[in-house]
């Protein structure tokens, strides 16, 4: 310091130079300390004798939160996670890809109201899971991703599969963590748990790096050499990493409280619901449109069931929520909803989105008072004030709050007219797509007849999975989920390829349903090696493949809009021997076993009983029932 800023310092009772640079020597000596992990050292032991691993205390915190399976497909950098989840019964299914993986977890999640988890090693494993994992954070799924990664000293050093991967899901997750010593794995996995369920659902990413999995006998082998270093540089360098090995495992198997934190959720307050009740009450033209976040716990579907039948609105339902009130429910409005949204006074989006979906809120009428319930602020208010009008916008869980809406119109009767008329219109259109299936389609199935026989032969307890474009979109309007949480779609996300995963994790978590996937042939051909998982782990399904050559979702846009087929053209391959090769049971279904069509719609249902996953190949051609819909 200058003398002459010094002087009048220290006569105004300033600290001395020589002060203030002790303090910053002690402070960046205590920071350097606590990094290093010296200072927990003097507290907690390291047990060099101990057999135990990582992975044992992530197995054991996945058990204490509920988890059944973990989905994975194997690497050397999360072995020990499975082999000690499959020692604690957690059961380990291992798929042909990791987006596979992924998306089981995801329907897992869904099915199950609890997390659900995939396991992936490093690098390339973990990169192909993105476009899963957008997946759920679009659909708003609590799956939690573990990935594997090289260890923490060899990291940017060149080692295998070495990637920054948090940078990869920071965008795409509510949390992301990598766990630098054993000691952190139990708070940082409670914690992730957590968010991940918290609030708006999503999905959450925990990286392990290999030298806090493995046992400490092994780790200390591949960090210190058998021989002592030799010169000055080489007694630091060891004395670092002797002092990196004693921190990765000091207080490693000490107890640690697993128990799961409290899962935190926004609801609608009383004086919200009290404002609803009162809109409600003075409804001629109310409707609700069910969005998938009404079946997020903690509300069972069936208690949601009953309130919205004891409400007595129109409901339309999208994605999870479709079955929501069985198969043949007077409040289940199917069609003609854009004419419904027109003369509606008043329109309840129950974790409905204002995105393309709703035509970003254009379907909306200026006229309505429009209620909007939704756990995330950003999704509550899609495109409000520019393409529609919130009269009342609520963050908070819609289930609950449609619970509480029932309670607080107890006695309430919506006006019978209004329900019958849109039940009218209902029964006209589907009288009309009723009169297409049974147009003949030259040389092919006619697809619609195909959804209508499969619709009139699935069984009760059955459950839906679709992944494709243009047959899952007639399979749509067709096609009825018998009972809630019966149907699984990929989302707001459109994403192609979820059927085998979505499937797998369904049929796990619920053996005693007949689980169909609904494909498109191009879609299929994103997992159709899952057959092969399918047969391994005893999950027999059916898949129904709408095989029209074409991927005529796009073409049925491109072709008239650009004059031209290019890129869209498939073949009628023969995907039935596919899966017989991969040990399922494969049928070809034509027009010249048409009027076999339930016989084979019945003999995959056996095959399926027997413990066989099916493939129907159902070739079929075109039709004009979805001319004018849209691909982008």
């Amino acid at each position: 310091m200058d003398p002459a800023i010094a002087a009048p310092a220290l006569a105004l009772g300033g600290p001395s130079p020589w002060l203030l640079a002790l303090l910053g020597t002690l402070l960046a000596t205590f920071a350097a300390t606590y990094k290093l992990g010296l200072i927990y050292q003097l507290r907690h032991q390291v047990n060099a004798q101990s057999p135990c691993h990582g992975g044992e205390s992530v197995a054991e915190v996945l058990k204490a939160h509920g988890v059944r399976h973990v989905f994975t497909l194997v690497g050397g950098h999360i072995s020990p996670i499975l082999v000690a989840s499959e020692k604690l019964g957690i059961r380990v299914v291992d798929t042909r890809h990791e987006a596979t993986a992924v998306f089981a977890a995801d329907a897992m999640a869904r099915l199950s109201g609890t997390v659900g988890v995939a396991a992936v090693t490093a690098g390339p494993g973990v990169t192909n899971t993105v476009t899963a994992m957008k997946n759920a954070q679009m659909a708003e799924s609590p799956v939690l991703l573990i990935g594997g990664a090289a260890a923490t000293l060899q990291k940017g050093q060149g080692a295998l599969q070495d990637i920054d991967q948090l940078s990869l899901f920071k965008p795409l997750c509510k949390f992301c963590a990598t766990v630098k010593t054993v000691r952190e794995i139990v708070p940082v996995l409670r914690k992730a748990i957590a968010i991940a369920q918290s609030d708006t659902p999503g999905p959450v990413f925990v990286e392990f790096p290999l030298d806090v999995l493995y046992p400490y006998h092994l780790v200390k082998k591949e960090i210190l050499k058998a021989e002592a270093p030799k010169g000055l540089v080489g007694k630091l360098v060891n004395w670092y990493l002797r002092n990196y090995l004693a921190n990765l495992f000091s207080g490693a198997w000490e107890a640690r409280d697993i128990s799961p934190l409290p899962v935190k959720m926004p609801r609608a307050t009383k004086e919200q619901v009290q404002q609803c009740v009162e809109l409600v009450s003075r409804a001629k033209k109310p409707v609700i449109l069910l969005g998938s976040q009404v079946t997020l716990p903690p509300t069972p579907v069936e208690v949601l069931r009953a309130a919205l039948e004891e409400l007595g609105i129109p409901c339309f339902l999208g994605g999870m929520a479709r079955g929501m009130l069985g198969k043949n429910s007077p409040l289940h409005i199917r069609q003609n909803r854009k004419e419904a949204l027109k003369d509606a006074d008043v329109v309840i989006l129950a974790g409905t989105v204002c995105d393309f979906r709703l035509s970003f809120g254009r379907v909306l009428s200026r006229r309505s008072k429009v209620i909007a319930v939704n756990r995330d602020r950003g999704q509550l208010l899609k495109n409000a004030r520019l393409f529609w009008n919130p009269h009342l916008a609520i963050r908070g869980d819609a289930g609950s709050f449609l619970v509480e809406l029932s309670k607080g119109l107890k006695g309430y009767s919506c006006p019978q007219e209004w329900t019958k008329s849109l039940k009218e219109m209902d029964r006209v259109k589907e009288k009309t797509n009723r009169d297409k299936a049974e147009e003949p389609v030259e040389r092919y199935l006619n697809p619609l007849k195909l959804l209508h026989h499969v619709d009139r032969l699935l069984p009760e307890d059955s459950l839906l999975v679709v992944d494709g474009g243009d047959f899952v979109g007639s399979a749509a309007y067709i096609v009825q989920p018998t009972r809630p949480l019966a149907w699984l779609d990929p989302g707001a996300f459109g994403t192609l390829g979820v059927g085998g995963g979505f499937a797998l994790g369904a049929k796990l978590c619920r053996p005693e349903s007949e689980v169909w996937i609904l494909y498109g042939d191009g879609s299929l051909g994103f997992s159709i090696m899952e057959f092969d998982t399918f047969v391994r782990h005893k999950t027999p399904i059916i898949a129904l493949v709408g095989n029209d050559a074409c991927w005529s979702q796009i073409s049925r846009e491109q072709v008239p809009m650009l004059g031209s087929n290019v890129a869209c053209g498939l073949d009628y391959l023969d995907y039935h021997v596919v899966a017989e090769g991969l040990g399922g049971k494969g049928l070809l279904l034509s027009h010249q076993n048409e009027e076999q069509m339930d016989d084979v719609i019945r003999a995959a249902q056996a095959e399926c009983r027997r413990g066989r996953p099916t493939l129907i190949n159902a070739l079929i051609g075109k039709t004009t029932f979805r001319d004018g819909s849209i691909a982008v």
